[in-house]
């Protein structure tokens, strides 16, 4: 049988990565919704934010 130590120390720096990650995707797609209700172009809400075209249309459909 295979043991490995578990590391709370490990475990809470990968849960806090993990939240600063989601975190920060929030964030940016905010940034973009924010962009978008104020009519800027889906082109320069990707520059501004780095979203793909993909996820700033989703997000531009989801206002209507």
């Amino acid at each position: 049988m295979l043991f490995q130590e578990w590391n709370m120390n490990d475990a809470l720096a990968v849960r806090f990565e993990e939240g600063h990650n989601e975190g920060m995707e929030r964030g940016r797609e905010e940034t973009a919704r924010n962009a978008i209700a104020q009519g800027l172009a889906p082109e320069l809400v990707h520059r501004i934010t780095g979203l793909d075209m993909e996820t700033i249309q989703r997000l531009d459909s989801a206002k209507n």
